[in-house]
Parts: structure tokens; C-alpha cells; sequence
């Protein structure tokens, strides 16, 4: 998946609401509810990998503490 084609954070999450939605509304088959918890551990990752940049964005952007007064 190219970024271009990686959806945003919040597409991902709506996509991820809906995929559990339908999956706990039932009357779908087996095998459309396997390709459906695909799709949500797929969107899953997706939006862990959106939070864990931000993360690491505010950790680098964030002034570093000095000295022993951080532990407190």
C-alpha cells in the first residue's frame, strides 16, 4: 500500500467502527465475517501505526529534561 493510497487515521477508524459494527449485527456468513475481521485487524494496524507516529512525533518535539527533576 503506497501512502497515497493508505487512508488517514480518521478514515481508517470509521471504516474500523463500521467493520465491527457489522460484525456484531451478525447475519452475514462465515465467511464474509472472516474477511470482514481481516479487514479490521488490517484497519487496526492502520490506525496503531498513525498513533505511534504522532507518538514519536510529540517525544521528538517535546524539550528534553534535564538533571534529576524529571523522575519527580
Amino acid at each position: 500500500m503506497t501512502a497515497a493510497e493508505r487512508p488517514t487515521y480518521e478514515q481508517a477508524r470509521e471504516e474500523l467502527v463500521d467493520v465491527v459494527r457489522r460484525l456484531e449485527a451478525g447475519g452475514v456468513t462465515l465467511e464474509e465475517s472472516l474477511t470482514l475481521w481481516e479487514r479490521g485487524e488490517e484497519l487496526a494496524k492502520i490506525c496503531q501505526e498513525w498513533l505511534d507516529g504522532a507518538r514519536a512525533r510529540l517525544d521528538a518535539a517535546a524539550p528534553e529534561s534535564t538533571g534529576d527533576d524529571s523522575a519527580k
